[in-house]
């Protein structure tokens, strides 16, 4: 990745394009510090080390990187439009409306876009007022913006807030229309690789007070290789089917008789499982914590189904394996590609074309979810347990690179490597036509 980096950066057009996310990058990480304007921002690192979903915000406040511990204008990151993506995504198997939409080419992504965007808006004010009613309980805001009430200083809050967020979201277009790779899932990398570092950076700290702390960052240095490793090996593994085409006489040419693959990726749906199995199961214990802290319910739930009780643990992998089912049904329809096979004169040897192709298509590819659905589990289970379990529970490393981050970064890094070998290899193009 590094050798690509440096060859881009010899292009002329895609200096331009690094040049240009650098800059709005470096916009975004200094939203990151900008405190909001009325509040002290050590109310917000005290809401999240005392609430009872201390976990699910310090994930958020990571995929921000730090934004919403620092009480920044940027606290909520690109978490809403996160949110609103998957639920559009869903709503779009359910409503025919924007099931014809997404089926319309590029003007109908172009509207699902304008609706994703629109549902962000109404995530970014939910959760801003989340926040402010977070910060109103058992603490009242103090007002040290002009001396204005409470209720005021609490609606400039939430409206900066929300505005700080489709700011995110305009940064995110920025880099993705005039910059390199997708600027949402940039932004992302970028915040927890910020969290990241300001982590080993506070591990460097304590080894200069206490030279026995060298081995808490050697120790995890070491698995996260061990683990970055793993992540990379499965995120590149595909099972390759082969079709044959069978020879076409058209007039006087002749087409067909080529090999070709069909390449199946063993984790195809990214993260998006684990996210969403994440906050099915901690968002009720988020809103109960803020509305209700002193209710059974809440007692009942946290100690049943809170962070890393047994229960949540199992219900998380059940989940994962759930959606990472959905979500590969809707990344690869086996009907549609054994049409697609059959329309082009195609066969897989030893099944013929049509329901045979398509049935050894569906089992094949369940085979092949089934073992990115492990995956995916192992992942956002088994790293942060052994990490908590070398290093302890507070550790800040543990915090910033859990199974979630790991993922987003190794994905993240191969678009990007992908998408400058792509300009590149365009470029190499048009100057040997020239």
């Amino acid at each position: 990745m590094f050798k690509t980096l440096v060859e881009s950066m010899k292009m002329k057009s895609l200096r331009k394009k690094i040049l240009i996310t650098l800059v709005l990058i470096l916009v975004y990480r200094i939203g990151a510090w900008i405190p909001v304007p009325g509040i002290d921002p050590t109310l917000f690192r005290s809401t999240m080390d005392g609430s009872g979903a201390a976990d699910f915000l310090r994930l958020l406040s990571s995929l921000a990187g730090g934004a919403l511990a620092n009480g920044a204008i940027l606290a909520l990151g690109v978490g809403p439009y996160i949110t609103s993506s998957i639920v559009v995504q869903l709503l779009t198997i359910a409503i025919p409306s924007l099931q014809r939409l997404s089926k319309q080419g590029d003007e109908g992504r172009r509207k699902i876009a304008v609706i994703t965007r629109y549902v962000a808006l109404v995530m970014a004010l939910a959760q801003a007022i989340a926040i402010v009613v977070s910060l109103s309980v058992g603490q009242n805001i103090q007002s040290n913006l002009f001396g204005l009430p409470s209720i005021v200083v609490s609606m400039i809050v939430v409206l900066v807030l929300v505005a700080g967020s489709m700011f995110t979201v305009w940064i995110g277009d920025l880099i993705t229309e005039h910059g390199i790779a997708n600027g949402m899932s940039m932004l992302i990398f970028v915040g927890i690789i910020s969290t990241g570092v300001m982590a080993f950076y506070e591990s460097i700290l304590a080894v200069f007070q206490d030279i026995n702390a060298i081995s808490t960052p050697l120790i995890f240095i070491g698995l996260l290789i061990l683990v970055f490793l793993f992540v990379v090996f499965i995120d590149l593994a595909e099972r390759r089917i082969p079709v044959t085409y069978a020879k076409q006489i058209k007039g006087n040419k002749m087409y067909g008789g080529q090999s070709a693959n069909i390449p199946i990726k063993i984790n195809a749906v990214g993260v998006l499982p684990i996210i969403f199995a994440f906050s099915l199961l901690n968002f009720p214990q988020l809103i109960m914590s803020i509305f209700a802290p002193d209710s059974a319910a809440y007692a009942w739930y946290a100690q049943h189904l809170g962070m890393n009780s047994w229960l949540n643990i199992v219900l998380m992998g059940l989940l994962i394996l759930g959606f990472s089912y959905f979500y590969a049904s809707l990344a690869f329809n086996p009907d549609d590609v054994s049409r697609q096979i059959q329309q082009n004169g195609g066969f897989i040897l030893g099944f013929r074309p049509g329901p045979p192709t398509r049935d050894y298509l569906k089992r094949v590819h369940n085979r092949i979810t089934l073992f990115g659905a492990i995956f995916l589990a192992i992942m956002a289970l088994v790293p942060a347990l052994v990490f908590r379990a070398v290093m302890g529970d507070g550790n800040m490393l543990v915090n910033a690179f859990t199974g979630i981050a790991m993922l987003i970064i190794v994905s993240v890094a191969l678009e990007i490597d992908k998408q400058l070998q792509a300009q590149m290899m365009m470029k190499s193009y048009k100057g040997f036509l020239k």
